[in-house]
């Protein structure tokens, strides 16, 4: 029996879950095949491998085993305090316990990385459409289970700490608020609490970092952190690493000087299983390049070639790679094709423009596949079909012990098909995923 929309309304708590928010309610999760979820199980293993390669290649080419490029790239733009914190020795072994890769979901059942978020937004939106759904029909192999969201965070700080969130990360401050009262009403405490990162004093309580890097210039507390980060006496995930930030590591990936520091980095299985998920990219550096010369893939033989690309040859992507506050959601991102070809053009020039300070990457355009799920009509309740685009949001909790992986749920986010960028946004779907036969 399909649940109706009330009963997902009325659960939802007093104060929402996100500021200003809305989106559609499905009255079932989306279905992943088993295989699916086998291969979204063991991409966690894979992706925390990915992220200690990216920290071991930043900290090589400061050390000169690896060529300086590497860190003039990713520490370009950022503040010398954030980064000198950043490489203290206390902090030097840590990675994000939180790990949130953009999955497009491709025909086929194949799947196209677009971004590895280390401070992802949704954590108490899919805890809550877990636990919601499960209630409803019980039989629904939600992945993770009613708590597995609930318990993966916990497993962060099993004795409790600070979620700090910023004003500029503040939509979802009610999310967070009500995943920590989820939390104490397991143990009748205030092992968690949401906290104003503006006017916070670390102590001896472990913390969890719900803001952006790029807004520390913002926070009157910043230096207060960096020394309790430099000097170790502040537990923080996700680790204040700007350089693990950037989405042009997915360009890096695919960087032929670096092509066997990756291969000892990685498993042969481990680096053929990422290569089918990340499309190829690049890195818009307008640097002059050898005569002989041409960027791999592109036949370019410079950016403002292909800022001239025709309609046919723009199956590009071009974003921003991280550090500002254009770089997440769909701030910056142009698709070529979908662009008029003086749009792109543009695109792309302000790209060279912002080199090195705020650097943009370019990735093969990937199709999304389009697929058909049920959706409540907000007006009259009744049950349509809708044709969308989908992208799979997995969550992996990292153990402390800094190498298990646990997958503790999945969000979809299904977009009308006629969008070109698929993000939240009022008339997507948003539910939890589901193995099915």
């Amino acid at each position: 029996m399909p649940a109706q929309l009330d009963t997902f309304r009325e659960a939802l708590p007093e104060n929402g879950l996100f500021a200003g928010m809305n989106w559609r309610f499905s009255p079932e999760p989306f279905p992943l095949s088993r295989k699916c979820h086998k291969r979204l199980e063991a991409l966690g293993q894979r992706l925390l491998l990915f992220q200690r390669g990216c920290d071991e290649i930043y900290r090589r080419s400061h050390k000169g085993t690896l060529p300086e490029w590497i860190k003039d790239y990713l520490d370009a733009g950022k503040p010398e305090a954030l980064l000198a914190a950043a490489r203290s020795r206390p902090v030097q072994n840590d990675l994000p316990r939180v790990i949130r890769p953009d999955l497009l979901l491709l025909p086929d059942g194949k799947m196209a990385l677009t971004e590895i978020d280390s401070v992802p937004g949704g954590i108490g939106l899919t805890a809550w459409l877990a636990q919601t759904y499960q209630a409803v029909d019980s039989a629904w192999n939600i992945v993770g289970g009613a708590d597995g969201m609930l318990d993966g965070f916990a497993s962060l700080f099993p004795d409790g700490g600070d979620i700090l969130m910023s004003l500029e990360s503040s939509d979802y401050r009610p999310e967070m608020e009500w995943l920590s009262g989820q939390l104490n009403a397991r143990s009748a405490s205030e092992a968690f609490r949401v906290e104003d990162v503006e006017s916070y004093t670390p102590g001896e309580r472990a913390a969890y970092r719900f803001f952006e890097l790029f807004d520390l210039p913002n926070i009157p507390t910043a230096q207060k952190l960096l020394d309790a980060v430099a000097n170790g006496s502040l537990n923080i995930n996700a680790p204040m690493k700007p350089w693990l930030e950037e989405k042009m590591w997915l360009a890096l990936f695919w960087s032929a000087p670096l092509r066997d520091v990756w291969e000892r980095s990685l498993r042969a299985s481990h680096r053929a299983a990422l290569e089918e998920i990340i499309p190829y990219g690049w890195i818009v550096d307008p640097s002059p390049i050898p005569h002989h010369a041409v960027l791999p893939r592109l036949n370019a033989h410079s950016w403002d070639e292909v800022a001239a690309y025709s309609q046919a040859q723009r199956q590009l992507v071009l974003k921003r790679s991280g550090f500002s506050e254009d770089a997440w959601g769909s701030r910056s991102v142009s698709v070529g094709h979908d662009l008029p070809q003086q749009e792109w053009a543009a695109a792309i020039q302000s790209a060279i423009r912002a080199f090195p300070e705020h650097p943009y990457v370019v990735q093969e355009f990937r199709n999304a596949e389009i697929i058909k799920h049920p959706v409540f009509n907000d007006d009259t309740g009744t049950i349509e079909t809708m044709e969308g685009k989908v992208r799979l949001c997995p969550y992996y909790f990292v153990g402390a012990d800094g190498k298990s992986v646990n997958l503790s749920g999945v969000m979809a986010t299904i977009t009308p098909a006629d969008k070109k960028v698929i993000h939240g946004m009022r008339d997507a779907i948003i539910a939890p995923c589901q193995v099915v036969d």
